[in-house]
């Protein structure tokens, strides 16, 4: 935000764009994801000496953390990840309120960032519930889906979903900056879109839960919603809401793979960064990138394989705590054992939240099993029951951080040395 976004006089810069705040009689930010405070936070600042006197700012600001600065001007919801609740459905019917009082006078800065999706929500269907809202967001997170097609699902679910918060204020001159927790050409799917156009249909959500009947699990209510000819359909590239829009993508999980690469450089490291196991299932991701950090291993004596994205693990309805990073880790663990390698493993969330676990990764090596089964614990139960931070927090191996107040997706660094 800091580098992106400054005023000079009464114009307000982001980017390459540059909006003349004289032409504008409210200015209306609505900040919502784990990055919402500190977005708000890094764009108060800008806007403030910019706006006229007596111009007003609104905001609402709906994250996992409290803005640093206490405002009657700005309303503040605390977000609910991963599943939404009854503050989800409030925010979403404030911000709702606030962008249809937008006129074509108004000027509204969506700040947008991962997490987003549960934080903000109201069903379509005015008779679903809190309660089957949030299941329907539990079988998507337990589904094993990529995310491309959850948030299919979800924008089609929702009122705040797939530019309709766009549709809303469709009078008003709009910029939607974005930290973005999903690759770069598909910005669209950040907290599934709200702001952005979305491509994705009504009939491929159709042929999604057709595809993953079973994995879903979706009660007859929704699938009756879903599969209903008439479902509305979310807004697409023609509609006028984006006739004065824009967008720009802040910081992304290329970043994050580029400032670590740099500190793995500086520590003697040859960096090869390689993404392509994103939203692969974490068995297969980790065959896979061990398999590279072998091949590199026979090249260079010191190396360190980077890899962003999210993996996919599809839970049993039984299941103990741990998440994706570290159901990663655990599995590296074995393979690293099995293969008689010599390797260190990160695996975790840039978030600081890794699934239902209070870690946000874990770290392993050649070591983890033997250590693990001296404590009395079975890699291979945990791997199956999905119950894998019990055994790093034993092992003093869980990343522990808490909330980042950032979404850059998941971050993987193996390492091998001579």
């Amino acid at each position: 935000m800091r580098t992106r976004v400054h005023h000079q006089g009464e114009t307000l810069h982001i980017g390459d764009l540059a909006y003349d705040l004289q032409d504008f009689h409210r200015v209306v930010v609505i900040s919502i994801g784990k990055a919402a405070a500190p977005m708000w936070d890094g764009l108060r600042p800008e806007v403030e000496p910019a706006v006229q006197r007596g111009q007003p700012i609104e905001a609402i600001v709906v994250g996992s953390t409290v803005p640093q600065e206490k405002d009657h001007k700005v309303r503040f919801f605390p977000g609910s990840h991963p599943l939404p609740n009854q503050t989800s459905i409030d925010a979403a019917e404030a911000v709702l309120k606030l962008l249809v009082s937008c006129d074509d006078r108004c000027l509204v800065l969506f700040l947008i960032s991962g997490g987003a999706s549960a934080m903000i929500e109201k069903a379509l269907d005015d008779s679903v519930t809190i309660e089957e809202t949030a299941q329907f967001y539990r079988s998507l997170v337990q589904s094993g889906l990529p995310i491309t097609q959850m948030n299919a699902l979800r924008k089609h679910f929702s009122q705040v979903k797939g530019g309709r918060l766009a549709v809303a204020a469709q009078k008003a001159t709009q910029c939607t900056l974005l930290i973005s927790d999903v690759p770069e050409n598909v910005l669209h799917i950040v907290g599934s879109g709200p702001s952005l156009p979305d491509p994705s249909t009504a009939e491929e959500c159709r042929q999604i839960i057709a595809t993953n009947l079973d994995a879903l699990n979706l009660s007859g209510k929704l699938l009756a919603f879903f599969r209903d000819p008439e479902l509305e359909e979310t807004a697409k590239a023609d509609h006028p809401a984006f006739s004065e829009a824009s967008w720009l993508s802040l910081l992304s999980s290329d970043d994050l793979c580029r400032i670590a690469g740099e500190n793995a450089a500086r520590l003697g490291f040859h960096v090869v960064i390689d993404n392509h196991c994103d939203d692969w299932d974490y068995r297969d991701a980790a065959v896979y990138l061990l398999d590279r950090l072998q091949e590199l291993r026979h090249l260079y004596p010191n190396v360190c394989l980077l890899s962003a994205g999210e993996i996919s693990v599809r839970l049993l309805s039984a299941h103990g705590a741990g998440g994706r990073n570290q159901q990663f880790v655990l599995e590296c663990s074995r393979l690293i054992n099995e293969r008689n390698l010599k390797a260190t493993v990160l695996s975790g969330g840039s978030d600081g939240v890794d699934g239902n676990s209070p870690a946000a990764g874990a770290v392993c090596d050649e070591t983890t099993m033997a250590r693990a089964a001296a404590k009395g614990f079975d890699i291979i139960a945990g791997l199956e029951q999905f119950d894998c931070f019990p055994i790093f927090r034993a092992l003093d191996d869980a990343i522990v951080t808490g909330p980042t107040g950032n979404n850059v997706r998941d971050l993987r660094i193996l390492l091998s040395s001579a």
